[in-house]
């Protein structure tokens, strides 16, 4: 049975932006939310680190009307449907997604060891879509744990379509950063300019200056060989398969192709093996054919004849 949302609350979860901090306890302030059927209630509490009043999170406030929206099948028709709705499954596909769900736990653990579940604690917590208090419960970080559980459905089926969502976000990443780089390489240039300078005899920084011939006052510089950002874009290039022997653009291979396409020679057609034997006949026939003519005008030949004659 569905339980009674129409009370308030005792305990709610929190999330304060502020200090990314996430805490479940009682609320501090209930309104009246009568724009919500489901649970007409809305929840302020107080944050213990910066006491800041935050507001209830939004995953909890959208479980929350999930429960009351879903009641479920009551009449005897409504349940007969639902249970035909599973015949057939797992399917064989769903089977193989689903087997490896008994591996979370061990993979947890075995993520523990390098990524212990710490909220907002690595780098790449910032841009994270999962809930704080969720991933303080965890053992370990859900999203390597995830990685871990996806490379070794891959090598245990031998099936490297579980990893193309991986590499293709991460190919997708190689690209962004190949961009970013010739971006910054155009708007620099292909050469650095340092500033000319040195140190004076009481030691304090001098830097080089010049006047030209209009009298406006330039600093001296002196260039450098080559944007120190080529050779990382030469060899993101060359490990993505990017540059112009792979895609196929140098002038070898286009002129290789430019051959093939002037070559003129038919392809040999496949035939089965009646109709080869058909031709067989027909040739075989057409030969007697051509072996009775030509003996025929050997007899009626003149010159055979008269010379048959005088060796006679």
């Amino acid at each position: 049975m569905a339980k009674d949302r129409s009370n308030p609350l005792d305990k709610i979860s929190f999330y304060c932006k502020p200090c990314f901090h996430s805490f479940k306890a009682a609320p501090s302030r209930i309104e009246d939310a009568p724009d919500q059927p489901h649970h007409p209630y809305q929840y302020f509490g107080t944050c213990p680190n910066c006491e800041r009043e935050v507001e209830q999170v939004h995953w909890e406030k959208n479980l929350i009307a999930a429960w009351g929206k879903s009641t479920g099948p009551k009449t005897e028709e409504g349940k007969a449907a639902t249970a035909a709705n599973l015949e057939g499954h797992p399917t064989k596909e769903e089977s193989l997604r689903t087997r490896f769900n008994a591996m979370k736990h061990g993979m947890n653990a075995r993520t523990a060891n390098y990524f212990p579940a710490k909220p907002d604690g690595y780098s790449f917590c910032q841009g994270c879509d999962v809930d704080r208090v969720f991933c303080r419960q965890q053992a370990a970080c859900t999203k390597k744990t995830e990685l871990f559980m996806l490379h070794h459905a891959a090598f245990e089926q031998r099936n490297p379509k579980h990893l193309m969502g991986i590499y293709s976000d991460m190919h997708a990443g190689v690209f962004a950063l190949v961009q970013q780089i010739v971006q910054v390489i155009v708007a620099d240039g292909v050469k650095i300019e340092s500033v000319v300078w040195d140190y004076d005899k009481d030691n304090n920084v001098r830097v080089a200056e010049y006047v030209d011939e209009e009298g406006n006052r330039k600093l001296l510089r002196k260039e450098l060989t080559a944007h120190p950002l080529l050779k990382s874009l030469g060899e993101l290039l060359t490990r993505s398969g990017l540059t112009l022997s792979d895609m196929g653009m140098t002038n070898k291979v286009i002129e290789a192709e430019d051959d093939s396409f002037g070559n003129t020679q038919d392809a040999p057609v496949k035939v089965d093996a009646n109709e080869y034997r058909q031709r067989q006949v027909l040739a075989l026939q057409d030969m007697a054919d051509k072996i009775q003519r030509a003996n025929k005008q050997t007899d009626q030949d003149p010159i055979l004849l008269e010379y048959n004659q005088e060796n006679s």
